[in-house]
């Protein structure tokens, strides 16, 4: 009889689903740990030359229309518009890069990211070459965004934009 119960003990044992832990997208990080992990690193540096050449933007003119025709992503390069009336430009040849220009296209800060798919780290320089903040990009919904002294300056979580003690600093609408 013993040997009967062990026996269906076993079978139920081996024929019940085995339960795995199933890791699903994204990357979870506390504020902590991406601030450890952007300063683990060496800072990538801007090339001078690069930013010389992007010093003013080569494409104003047409960036400007698409940009107030609504029109974001072009055969070469993606635009974005800020509320300040600045505005952003990626080349796809360059996706490592990133140009903000003032709304007159002159250059106010160059962007160097570590990769071009998420998660990447990103550098952003003022034209002189003055770091001005760094951040870790780990989805389209979220971004640690720090100083160069590793202060949090945002957390970007979804549509909100958190300052170190969790208060919603920000909001932004995510366009698909």
């Amino acid at each position: 009889m013993k040997q009967f119960i062990l026996t269906v003990l076993l079978f139920l044992f081996i024929s019940l689903p085995v339960q795995t832990k199933v890791i699903t997208g994204g990357v979870e990080m506390t504020v902590q740990e991406a601030r450890e992990e952007l300063l683990s690193d060496k800072i990538v540096l801007p090339d001078d030359e690069n930013i010389l050449n992007n010093f003013q933007d080569k494409n104003f003119q047409n960036n400007q229309s698409m940009l107030l025709k609504g029109v974001t992503e072009l055969k070469d390069r993606k635009l974005a518009r800020f509320s300040d009336g600045s505005y952003a430009v990626m080349y796809y040849d360059n996706p490592k890069n990133t140009y903000y220009y003032s709304s007159e296209g002159v250059l106010i800060y160059n962007e160097v990211k570590t990769g071009a798919e998420y998660p990447y780290k990103a550098y952003k320089y003022s034209p002189e070459g003055k770091l001005i903040n760094m951040s870790l990009k780990l989805s389209k919904n979220e971004t640690f965004i720090f100083n160069k002294s590793g202060k949090l300056l945002a957390h970007w979580l979804g549509e909100n934009c958190y300052d170190e003690e969790d208060n919603v600093i920000m909001t932004r609408k995510i366009y698909e």
